[in-house]
């Protein structure tokens, strides 16, 4: 008889990016100080030190950068439709006999994620239960809270162990803040980590309904039945999608005078 899955030993982990981008075209190359963002995001991989990293990119321009600085990059198909397919193709491709057990999948326009956060995502998934772990914050800033453009969860952390099961995702403030406003709302951060038989399947769905509605990937997950849970961490990641988010990540990112 298989018992349930154990908490993943070997993870790898995996970046997508790909030039396109309506708002900041060819924003995995944006210079920060001297370096493409990309590379950026892959050294905060590298230093949370969960295991491999590697850019799975839809265009050679980014591999070239990312090996120039001493990563690995895959280039895949050009035709994906979402991260979370590219990142199949490119561990399917490097770990064809499954030796590694679990996928994280960090966003390649994070470059101010934090090794901590990264290491964090991977908290949820020592319960046997859980499919895909993920991340939240709490929302400090009140203007958020209506924001269309920060996602919230819908779901309640454990003290104990600092992490929750993910009932929903929306735009729109979930839970409904006017019942009890002392009680915190969650920011969730578009960072996940798969079981490696999870992202197989998730990639294997087709759009739902609901994440057609909301325009958000992980309610496929949701309506299919996959159990997401979500690691509280302290701080969200500067997300770069335009040019003065750009410019935001470049000054939080400047060299810090000496003594």
């Amino acid at each position: 008889m298989i018992g349930p899955p154990a908490a993943p030993l070997s993870p790898l982990v995996v970046i997508p990016a790909r030039l396109a981008s309506t708002r900041l075209p060819g924003k995995p190359l944006a210079d920060i100080h001297g370096e493409a963002m990309i590379v950026h995001v892959w050294r905060r991989a590298v230093e949370a030190g969960l295991g491999p990293v590697v850019v799975a990119c839809g265009e050679e321009e980014i591999a070239l950068a990312v090996r120039a600085a001493g990563g690995e990059a895959l280039v895949t198909r050009g035709d994906h439709a979402s991260g979370s397919d590219r990142i199949h193709e490119a561990v399917e491709r490097l770990d064809p006999d499954g030796r590694h057990d679990a996928i994280v999948n960090i966003q390649g326009d994070l470059p101010t994620i934090e090794p901590q956060s990264v290491r964090a995502a991977l908290r949820p998934l020592a319960e046997p239960d859980v499919d895909i772990a993920t991340l939240v914050a709490e929302i400090a800033e009140p203007r958020e809270r209506a924001d269309f453009n920060v996602t919230k969860a819908a779901l309640a952390i454990d003290e104990a162990t600092g992490c929750g099961r993910a009932l929903y995702f929306s735009r729109s403030p979930v839970p409904w803040p006017g019942a009890d406003d002392s009680l915190p709302l969650y920011h969730h951060i578009g960072l996940y980590a798969y079981r490696r038989a999870a992202l197989a399947r998730f990639v294997a769905l087709p759009p739902s309904p609901l994440e057609r509605r909301e325009r958000l990937e992980q309610l496929r997950a949701l309506e299919a039945g996959m159990r997401i849970d979500a690691a509280l961490v302290d701080t969200v990641p500067l997300g770069v999608d335009t040019p003065a988010d750009l410019e935001r990540a470049r000054a939080a990112l400047a060299p810090r005078a000496g003594p």
